[in-house]
């Protein structure tokens, strides 16, 4: 297994903050920020002394919200209290966008990457760091579509060393648009909530992988050419087709890479596949494509639609008998203010007028990171039982 990967990620991390800050800040030195108060309100600041005008832009906010500069060239923002979770946020200078300089912690993506805010709870959540045994998250290099490498990250149980003769079901974990394999463990932080889940006894020790979503962009990347723009839509030919790339990637390669090199159960009772957004769709059309490898489906905050689904997969849907036989769980959650609540609730309809077993959470909010460790640490109890 080569580990490599992790010191490239940092050091790459490290290169785009730098340009990123290079860009927005004219001058001016490090401030401390974000710093959390104690009655949970947050200040953040930022040193842009030419800077016109710097607003925060951050996910616990319903708009940007506008700065105030001191003598020194410091510019600066007290907002809260604010609920703890983690949020993603990010200066706006003179219109650009620019991440916190004073803040190692980002949120990976294939675009912008912005900072994350980390507000932790008078108790703990269930995704902090708590004094329990914990797994470990290795990042992998496998075989991929093209002869290209791909990129994954592994989370092992804890206790998984410590057990040779044991072997574990695994859930296939997938990021949404933009994101790459490394935003459920930096964001999602599904290591942490499974840890703790593990340790209370709610959820069963598995394997976790989490891959890279956008099989053309790594292609593109590796065999030099250009990143190929977003599909037009989700259920365009093009979103559908390259939804497909990714299964054949996942089910081809990346299954039998994990089969090999961990101690897995494999057979589709003890197979989970789930995913966020773009994600999610992929999770439904590669679990619905391949019942006979996977029994438990997880969908966050996406859907498919009545079309494609009396199109692309007639033995689903016409067969609820035979589909909920083979289905341990069909999970479908959204928020009430995600933008895609409407069609992923006139999915949820569809599934019952069809009698196919599903579970669902409707939750407040929107299409964010924070929702999405909500749904994970709500399914991950229900998997393998």
């Amino acid at each position: 297994m080569n580990k490599k990967i992790i010191f490239r990620s940092l050091i790459a991390g490290a290169f785009i903050c730098f340009s990123q800050w290079a860009i927005g800040q004219p001058s001016g030195g490090f401030v401390r920020s974000p710093q959390i108060n104690p009655d949970k309100t947050v200040t953040f600041r930022i040193s842009a002394p030419n800077a016109q005008d710097v607003k925060l832009s951050v996910q616990s906010e319903k708009a940007p919200v506008q700065m105030v500069k001191d003598a020194r060239g410091s510019w600066s923002v007290t907002i809260g209290p604010v609920k703890p979770d983690i949020y993603p946020y990010n200066y706006v200078i003179d219109g650009v966008q620019v991440m916190d300089p004073g803040n190692m912690h980002y949120f990976p993506n294939e675009r912008f990457k912005g900072s994350l805010l980390d507000v932790s709870g008078d108790s703990s959540l269930i995704h902090s760091m708590r004094d329990v045994p914990h797994g470990t998250v290795t990042y992998e290099l496998y075989p991929s579509a093209e002869g290209t490498t791909g990129t994954v990250l592994v989370y092992t149980p804890p206790g998984y060393d410590n057990n040779p003769g044991q072997k574990y079901p695994v859930f296939y974990l997938i990021g949404g648009t933009t994101d790459t394999e490394e935003t459920w463990f930096k964001v999602g932080k599904a290591n942490l909530i499974l840890d703790n889940l593990i340790a209370e006894g709610k959820a069963k020790p598995m394997i976790i992988v989490m891959p890279y979503g956008n099989i053309e962009a790594r292609i593109a990347e590796q065999k030099g050419g250009l990143k190929p723009a977003d599909p037009a839509g989700r259920e365009s030919a093009e979103g559908i087709a390259r939804s497909k790339t990714f299964e054949r990637d996942l089910v081809d390669n990346l299954i039998p890479y994990v089969e090999k090199n961990y101690r897995v159960i494999a057979n589709s009772e003890n197979r989970a596949i789930g995913g966020f957004s773009r994600g999610g769709g992929q999770t439904l059309r590669t679990g619905f494509g391949n019942m006979d490898k996977f029994a438990w489906i997880c969908c966050y905050s996406a859907y498919l639609t009545s079309t494609e689904l009396e199109r692309d997969f007639t033995t689903v849907v016409e067969n609820p008998k035979v589909t909920n036989q083979k289905l341990k769980l069909l999970w479908v959650s959204v928020g009430n203010e995600d933008f895609l609540y409407k069609e992923t609730t006139e999915f949820i309809n569809y599934l019952k007028a069809k009698n196919i077993n599903h579970k669902t959470l409707i939750s407040s909010g929107g299409h964010t990171w924070m929702n999405t460790k909500l749904y994970l640490a709500n399914t991950a109890p229900l998997l393998f039982k």
